[in-house]
């Protein structure tokens, strides 16, 4: 086989890598270095980008280490049984890279992840090394997500996360007979026992900082997950329970939901045909749900389908479960706590804070509300003003078609 260069092999792994959905960069805390002198560094003199740990996005150059892999999980590309071309580099050419592209202000930081070389601690071992040469032969203070592997020798996962800013861990799949089915070289046991691994440590370093500020950090940016949808049975039902375990039971920052995709070549035991993109964007909204607008998952299961355990695709979570609980509505915004605020169709965080705010000097009327909205013709069913009181509301089986999106707004999901 002819030797790559690594133009072919960045072409190679870089394409290998847009499965893994899970590389967002918000939340860490700056890395400074003295002075400001440090390769990436977030604040002092020198920038060279300006770093958001809001949660504004940021670029990162998003490579595997290798698409070689001595498993053969049937919904992955790179597995082992795949015909697919190969690739690897050396850790030194990620470093190489990764320096080069920020130096061009490409990227702002490295999501690196690999399929199995070898062994799992050896292909660990390799990331590390990668990470570690970046911040301790470069000072680099970009940004750095590793994709750990649970099977690996908990000590090198502990060391990735002294580098990282994130680490991740997939768990695959929604349900535990999906994944003994699709991939059966997986163990749950070992994937959730060392996600509690990494939640453990970073409680350890927090609390060690508080004492001594030379504590090191430990994936100060916290760790996430990745499901894939639709390579099983699992019923949108399945995914949001499983969902809000993996945030009570981890702390995980992010669980990404990545819609399954058909591969060449394809398992005969994978389905046909990929879902809808919808399905993956109303799961998204379920998880904000969730995380940020204080429903509990049963509120969000409550919104799927009975009979299939599906949510709809034709409206968002939010409105869905608004149209089954309409004895809940219409909702005084110059009244109602923030909890039923937050779960008036329409309204978003930023808009529930205004209106809690803006009620404390006056009574608020529809033209208020209307400006702190993108839409306000989706919210007046569902809500009482100073001037305006509702009369769809009640009795009215026809009012889903009144507030569901347009067709047109649809289509940008098909």
């Amino acid at each position: 086989m002819a030797q790559l260069d690594v133009r072919e092999k960045l072409e190679i792994l870089a394409d290998a890598a847009k499965y893994d959905a899970s590389c967002a960069s918000s939340g860490t805390s700056k890395r400074n270095s003295v002075g400001g002198k440090g390769i990436g560094s977030t604040e002092g003199s020198g920038i060279c980008h300006a770093y958001a740990p809001d949660g504004r996005c940021i670029s990162l150059l998003k490579i595997l280490l290798t698409n070689s892999c001595v498993f053969d999980c049937h919904y992955c590309i790179n597995r082992k049984s795949s015909n697919v071309r190969r690739a690897r580099f050396t850790a030194q050419e990620v470093v190489t890279l990764t320096l080069s592209f920020y130096r061009r202000n490409y990227i702002e930081g490295l999501f690196l992840s690999s399929g199995i070389i070898k062994s799992s601690n050896y292909t660990m071992e390799q990331i590390v090394e990668v990470a570690r040469s970046l911040r301790e032969d470069h000072d680099f203070r970009g940004y750095i997500h590793l994709k750990t592997i649970p099977d690996a020798d908990p000590e090198l996962v502990h060391l990735a996360g002294l580098y990282a800013d994130r680490v991740s861990i997939n768990v695959e799949l929604p349900t535990v007979g999906g994944l003994q089915r699709l991939a059966p070289e997986k163990d749950i046991g070992r994937i959730e026992g060392a996600m509690a691994d990494t939640k453990s440590a970073i409680i350890d370093t927090k609390d060690a900082r508080k004492k001594y500020k030379s504590a090191p950090k430990f994936a100060p940016a916290g760790q996430s997950t990745q499901m894939i949808v639709g390579a099983d049975a699992a019923t949108d039902r399945d995914i949001v329970g499983k969902a809000a375990s993996l945030y009570d039971r981890f702390s995980l920052r992010r669980v990404y939901y990545s819609a399954f995709s058909p591969i060449p070549e394809a398992s005969s035991v994978l389905p046909l045909k990929r879902p809808p993109l919808m399905r993956e964007h109303r799961l998204y909204q379920s998880d904000w749900l969730m995380r940020f607008y204080d429903y509990t998952p049963g509120e969000v299961q409550a919104a799927v389908d009975p009979a299939t355990g599906m949510l709809p695709l034709d409206i968002d979570p939010k409105l869905a479960w608004a149209l089954k609980f309409r004895e809940r509505f219409p909702v005084d915004v110059n009244r109602a706590p923030k909890e039923m605020l937050l779960r008036v169709p329409g309204l978003g965080t930023k808009a529930v804070g205004a209106i809690l705010s803006s009620r404390r000097w006056r009574r608020l009327r529809l033209d208020d509300v209307a400006r702190l909205t993108v839409s306000i013709a989706k919210i007046r069913p569902f809500i009482v003003t100073e001037d305006w009181r509702p009369t769809l509301i009640d009795g009215r089986a026809d009012l889903r078609p009144l507030v569901a999106p347009k067709r047109e707004q649809m289509e940008l999901f098909a």
